[in-house]
Parts: C-alpha cells; structure tokens; sequence
C-alpha cells in the first residue's frame, strides 16, 4: 500500500517534468521498493538517492533514507537524511540520535544537547526518550566540563529508589570527572538484582581498575558474580573494558538499551538495530557494543554483515565471539571452517561450558562424530554434583549415546544410556531415548515399553514420546492401542513422516488396510531416501517383515 501511495504521489510531484525523467524517478522507486523488500539497504539506499534528486518533493522518501542509511551502517547518508527531516520539523527519534551521534563524534557538545533537548515536549510520553535522556546528557556534560554531570542521572530517580544500573552510570561518569573514590565509595552501597546492572557493574569494574581503585573493583565483581549466579551469559565472558570518554559512556549505554530491546518478546528488529548502530558509531572499539550489533544485523536478516563485523582482521576475537562468528558460518553452509572455527575458540584447558556446548553443536552440525564425541567428553568432565550438573551430565550421556548409535555400536551406547537412566529416572526425555533406542533394536521389549509408558506418563501431549509409546504397542502386538496412541501422535505433529509411516504401519496390523495406504502415501510425500524406498515396497507389496519401520 505504502509503494502505491508513494507511487500516486511521485505522478503528481512531477507534472511538469519531462516523460523520462518521471519514468527514471519511477524506475528508482521501484528498484528502492525491491532492495527494500531482498533486504538490501545499501542498493535501496542509492535508489532512494536517485528518486530524492528526481522528485525532492516526494513525500516520505527522506524518511526511508533516513531508515535504510541506518540499516546500510552508512552515518554520512544518515546524517544527511536525518538534518533534512529536522529542519524541516520532523522530529522524528531516529532523526534526533543520529544527530546526536554525528555531534558527540565532533565533540560538538553544544549541539548535542540540542539535539537531546530537540524532542522535550515529546518526551514525556516516549519511553524510549525517557530511557536514554538521563545517561545521555550526563555523558554530554562529562564532555562539556559540566560541574556534577551526573545531576541528570540523579534527578532522574527522583524520590523513589534508584535503578542499580544507573547508579552505576552515576559511578562512571564521577571516575570520567576524576572523582574515583567517591564511585568507589558510591558502588559498595550498590545492590545488583538484573543483568543490565551486572553488564554495567562489569564495566565499571574496569574502570575502577583503571582509576586505581581496585578494591571496590574486586568486591564488585565478587558481587556480579554472586547475582548472576555463575552463568555464562556471552555478554558477561567479554574481556573487561573500561569507560572512560563520553563516547565510550554512551556507546555502552546504548548497546545495553540495543540488548534489552531485542529480548524484548514479539519485539521488532528495527529499534534495537537503530541503538546498536549509534553505540557502534560512538565506539566502534567496545567489544560489547560489536556483539549487541552482531545479534541486531542477524536479527534483521543481514547475516553477511553480521559475520563481517566479527572478520578476522589484526585483532584477535575474544573466545566467545569468534565462536559466534563460527555460528554465522555454519548458518552460512560453511560447516567445515565453522567447526575448525569453533574447536580453536574453545581452544583453552578450561573453556567456559557454554563454549563447548556451542562447540558440540556446531560439530554435530558439521556431521563430525569425533569432534562432537570430544566436546561432550570435555564438557562431561567440567561438571560438578550439583542438581543442574547431573541433570546436564544425564543430557551428555543421552548425546553421547546418540552418536555411538549413529555408527551403530549398540555395546558401547547401552551402558551409557543405562547411567542416564539411573542419573536421572523421572526425566521423560531420558526414558523415551533410551526406551525408544532399544525398541527400535528389539532389545529388552518389556523394560523398553515400561520406560516409554513411564515417560508418556509425564508428559503425555508430547508427540515424540506418544509415537515412541504407540510403536511399541505395534511391536509387543497390540495393534489398537498402537492405533489410537499413533492417531493421537499424528495429531500432535501431522507433518513428521515417521509418525505417519508408523500409524500406516499399525492400521495394516489392524486390519485397516485402505487408511495404511493412505498414510503410506501422505509419508511418501515427506520422506527422504531410505525411508521413500521402504514406503514404496510397502505400496506394492503391503506391509511385510522386511519393509516394516525400524
């Protein structure tokens, strides 16, 4: 709708233009409009240029550049998108932190807090203005030489208690100010109780470091690791950088806003990518803000871009991006480099766990059984006792088991299977593997089946462990309530082929031989290789011991 508005209204901003030059304008227009919709911001924003300089006038377009610059990464475009709508008085968000940025990178202090003040009588009810205005014009402060730059951050509290993460921005702009140990003594009073307050502590940490006070420092971070709960959240195992320019203060402010809002449930990607692009306009250095503009790009479908920013250039990547950008390249199809990538990531004797995690899946997806085989035995040997290690360590056992069973030693996968079961006997997903594993193998019919009902006891609207249930009434001959556990497992998921050639399987034992035919043809329609042959045979020949499921 909006390109055949935009079309209507280029007919009447060129009445008096001569035929080619509307059809150029158009022509410009159309290709924008594709570039746009193939997620090409570059090409749409040279489209867009060329129907500005044909059509000036043509509404809207100033707003798409403005958005396809910010997409492109392209800050001179932006800028010059962005004045042109604010002097003309749209003042639009994106229009206002871009010139922002474009003054705090010139050090144009004076028109940076224009620019911040440009919108107030919007602010009020702009939320994500109310979010940034404070850390901002403290920032902008540091730079001018305000005194107590961080009245802004203070007033923003009010009355009621402090946000921990401002507080800490209170901190760092007091180091910024060379008033260190007032932070240090500030920050001891600081209780952490979310991850933004724990990814601001840790920069502040930094900082105190930096600034000689590394007391406050340690005990800061003793209390990081004390909220978080040891996780390895990948934002938390970036190298420690301190902060200490206005630029760098609101880079990271921005990167940790870009971070929030991309977790924000059924959020667009168009905000965060916005925040993410200005913090990395402001540091391009912040390890921090490169990973928060990573997940932005690849959450807006440029993966290319995504993996570009973490090019293996003069510096070295830390661990935990290089394994991202492994990640990429395995999204990419560049399995082998990504599973090369991603064993020298995890490279050190004591790897954080989530690495190997990470590097397990990227080797299973490389179809590589002995790297995959070699991070689970590494991660297997990190774990500890606690409730959440034996129920990873029960999870391990089952993959391990996977791949013995991939190459077919039965002998070495049983004990391991047996050990998870022991390890953790109420978990459903356990007793379906292993019940299912030895079923398919007609090994031990009776324990295997007293495994799966135990599990679909559990959980009995899963549809993996109701088929797993319904074929082993199929193999121990209870055809009707293999019948009505595989209908109910269809149900659950109509589109998996195996669930379907297994019902086909039980309506041929019972007697139902036109719906078999049936569902061996729906299965056909979804199966691949092996599978399609047997299927075939079956068509043919009817259900017999040889061309029977596995």
């Amino acid at each position: 709708m909006r390109f055949l508005l935009a079309v209507g209204a280029l007919a009447v901003a060129l009445p008096a233009q001569a035929a080619d030059d509307g059809g150029a304008a158009l022509n410009a227009l159309v290709r924008a409009r594709l570039a746009e919709e193939g997620g090409e911001p570059a090409a749409a924003l040279s489209a867009l240029t060329a129907v500005s300089s044909l059509a000036p006038e043509l509404p809207g377009v100033r707003g798409r550049m403005l958005e396809q610059a910010i997409q492109a990464g392209d800050l001179a475009s932006a800028r010059a998108a962005a004045l042109r709508l604010w002097t003309a008085g749209d003042r639009r968000f994106d229009a206002q932190l871009v010139l922002m940025v474009d003054a705090m990178r010139r050090s144009d202090w004076k028109a940076a807090r224009e620019y911040m003040a440009g919108r107030n009588a919007k602010a009020g009810a702009d939320t994500i203005a109310r979010l940034i205005l404070p850390t901002i014009n403290a920032w902008i402060d540091v730079g001018a030489r305000e005194k107590l730059p961080e009245r802004h951050l203070l007033a923003a509290a009010g009355q009621t208690r402090p946000e921990p993460a401002l507080s800490l921005q209170v901190a760092l702009v007091q180091i910024a100010t060379q008033r260190a140990g007032e932070a240090a003594t500030l920050t001891d009073g600081i209780t952490l109780t979310d991850r933004t307050s724990q990814l601001v502590g840790l920069r502040l940490a930094a900082t105190l470091d930096k600034a000689g006070e590394r007391g406050a420092a340690e005990r800061l971070r003793g209390r990081i690791a004390l909220a978080s709960g040891q996780r390895e959240d990948p934002m938390l195992l970036l190298p420690d950088q301190p902060v200490s320019t206005p630029r760098a203060g609101a880079a990271q402010w921005l990167g940790l806003l870009a971070d929030g809002l991309a977790r924000t449930p059924n959020g667009g990607s168009k905000v965060p990518l916005l925040f993410a692009r200005a913090a990395h306009w402001l540091n391009d250095q912040d390890w921090a803000v490169r990973a928060t503009l990573v997940e932005a790009l690849d959450r807006n479908g440029q993966q290319a871009e995504a993996m570009a920013l973490l090019g293996t250039g003069r510096t070295v990547l830390p661990p935990v991006l290089a394994m991202r950008r492994a990640e990429l390249m395995a999204d990419a199809g560049d399995l082998p480099g990504a599973a090369k990538l991603a064993e020298s990531a995890a490279a050190d004797d004591k790897p954080p766990r989530s690495l190997l995690v990470r590097l397990a899946d990227i080797a299973r997806r490389a179809d590589d059984p002995k790297a995959t085989a070699r991070a689970y035995e590494r991660l297997d040997a990190a774990l500890g006792d606690d409730e959440g290690d034996r129920s990873l360590r029960g999870t391990l056992l089952i993959a391990r088991a996977e791949l013995l069973l991939q190459a077919g030693d039965w002998d070495a996968a049983e004990p391991l299977m047996e050990k998870a079961v022991k390890l953790r006997p109420d978990d459903a997903s356990i007793l379906n593997f292993a019940g299912y594993s030895a079923l398919e193998r007609r090994k031990d019919v009776k324990q295997s089946l007293a495994r799966i009902e135990a599990a679909w006891a559990q959980e009995p609207q899963n549809a993996s462990i109701t088929d797993s249930l319904g074929w082993a009434y199929f193999l121990t001959g209870s055809a009707d309530d293999a019948v009505t556990m595989l209908e109910k497992a269809q149900r659950g998921e109509p589109d998996n082929a195996v669930i379907v050639e297994h019902l086909g399987d039980a309506y041929w034992q019972a007697g139902q031989k036109f719906q078999a035919r049936y569902n061996w043809r729906a299965a056909a329609l979804l199966a691949e290789a092996e599978m399609a042959t047997r299927l075939e045979a079956k068509l043919r020949d009817g259900l017999t011991p040889a061309n029977t499921a596995p």
